[in-house]
Formats: structure tokens, sequence, C-alpha cells
């Protein structure tokens, strides 16, 4: 749980509005965070294991700034290219489903945890980052959580996040190699959708 908890905030804190966007990648992640958590702490349903709520809660403050196609090419690495466009879409969204559902049920843990910023430098017109910040849970250590992000036309999108030293996408990398090696693209396309649904169904 204190994984999931801590790659969920990779999901919670990139999460803003189109003016904030526009801002630089380490303000974007400050200004932004503050005002998520804050919902998270007032809403009773979500504290309370409603994972319904928190899967909406991700849907609609998540998704749009993170770049899941680039991160499913990573994560499934060099067969990435062996996948038709048709399986490449249904790779990205399996996993795009996989991220959100899982860090949705994390969501519903959340409790007293926060964020610290670690200062950032990025080079003039740098278009690919490293965001710094910490976890920080009372009673337990902090977890170094630092973000990959990428310039898309006017704003920023993550394609990585690294958890005390461990990347996401590489993280699946070798779980993924291994199932298309054994059973193909198609197999791990299934393989993502099976999970998906016993998710899906363990929160019914």
């Amino acid at each position: 749980m204190r994984s999931l908890l801590s790659l969920f905030f990779s999901l919670l804190l990139l999460t803003g509005s189109a003016v904030a966007l526009e801002q630089s990648p380490d303000a974007l992640v400050q200004q932004v965070t503050d005002d998520v958590l804050n919902i998270v702490r007032q809403d009773k349903d979500i504290q309370s294991g409603d994972t319904a709520k928190a899967l909406k809660l991700v849907e609609t403050k998540v998704l749009p700034y993170f770049d899941f196609r680039r991160m499913t090419a990573l994560a499934v690495g060099r067969n990435w290219s062996k996948a038709t466009p048709e399986q490449q879409q249904r790779l990205a969204e399996e996993f795009k489903n996989l991220l959100v559902r899982t860090y949705s049920n994390a969501l519903t843990s959340f409790k007293d945890q926060s964020v610290s910023y670690r200062p950032s430098t990025f080079a003039a017109g740098a278009t690919d980052v490293i965001v710094k910040t910490e976890v920080v849970q009372p009673g337990s250590q902090s977890i170094p959580l630092n973000y990959a992000l990428e310039k898309q036309g006017r704003g920023w999108k993550v394609y990585d996040v690294i958890v005390s030293g461990v990347s996401l996408v590489t993280n699946y990398r070798g779980a993924f190699a291994r199932e298309v090696s054994n059973k193909g693209i198609d197999g791990l396309i299934q393989m993502l959708g099976n999970r998906n649904t016993q998710l899906a169904n363990a929160n019914k």
C-alpha cells in the first residue's frame, strides 16, 4: 500500500486548470497540489472507500495531463514497434485503465499525507524535465517522488514517475516483456484487460 499510495500521488499532483498548464512544470505541481488534496480531504465518500467517486475524480482531474500513449510505449519497450496501430491503441487504453483504477483505489486510502517540494532547476527552453517532490507520511519515512514531464504545445504532460528511484514504466517493462514473449502482443492486451476486469469487479 505504501508504494501504491506513493504512485497515486504521481497522478494526483499533476492535475490543474488550462491556465495552470501554461506555468513552469514545478510551479504547476506546487500550485495545484493543495487544491486537489483539499478536495480529497473534504470528500467523506472517497475517504469512506467510494471507489466509483474516486475513479471519476481521477478521470476528470488526471487523464488530460498524462501522456498515456508514451507511457505505454516506454513500458512495452522494444515490443511496441512490433504492435500494429490497432494493437498500440488497445494497449494504451488498457494500460491507462489499469493505472486509473489502481490509483483510484489508492485514493480511498489517503489520510494525513502531504507533499514537500525539492528545488528544481531547468535549462532555458528545456522541453523535457524532472520535477522533484517528496510524499511526507506522519510516523514514516518520506518517499522521494520525481516526475518526468515533456512540453507539449502550451502545457506539460507527465510520461514517467520515479518513486524512491524506481521508474513506473520500467517497473512494468519486465512483466510486459515476459507476457509478449509467452503469448504475443494480443496476450499482453488480454492480460491487461483481465486485470482491469478484476479490479472493476472487486469494487462492485
